[in-house]
């Protein structure tokens, strides 16, 4: 395993407390007041929420939720590409989507400078995957667990 040093965790730590705070006080009183939403939208509050929540898990386990930084990162430069880039060069990007990529922006500048590279690259890269079958010498009872 790759060395991690505490000034890294503790920024890992920044950055999910700024997703579960920042997010999750946008968000979380939308879920609670149950407002009737179309049907993306209510899909978009509720991935959101729990973005948020699993965000609070990172504070105690900042290197087992990098995939959620990951996302967030893959999600936003997606959204930026995809969305935000066209309506831009079309000369029809309102207000409201204005103020996404500004959001957008700073977490795709935010999670890249939080994330440990190496450990990624270590650990989500080059590391072996986890089998795809149960091996020959495994109980059959093991393959239940």
């Amino acid at each position: 395993m790759s060395y991690i040093s505490t000034f890294r965790l503790y920024l890992l730590r920044a950055t999910y407390a700024l997703i579960a705070i920042g997010l999750g006080s946008i968000i979380w009183p939308r879920l609670i007041s149950h407002q009737p939403w179309g049907h993306m939208e209510g899909v978009a509050y509720a991935l959101l929420g729990a973005l948020a929540a699993l965000a609070a898990l990172g504070l105690r386990y900042p290197l087992l939720m990098l995939p959620l930084l990951l996302f967030e990162l893959l999600w936003k430069s997606i959204w930026l590409l995809a969305v935000a880039l066209p309506l831009s060069r079309a000369g029809t990007l309102d207000a409201a989507n204005a103020s996404t990529v500004i959001d957008c922006l700073l977490g795709v500048v935010i999670v890249p400078i939080a994330l440990p590279w190496r450990y990624v690259v270590a650990n989500y890269i080059t590391r072996p995957g986890d089998r795809w079958r149960r091996s020959r010498n495994e109980p059959a009872a093991a393959a239940t667990t």
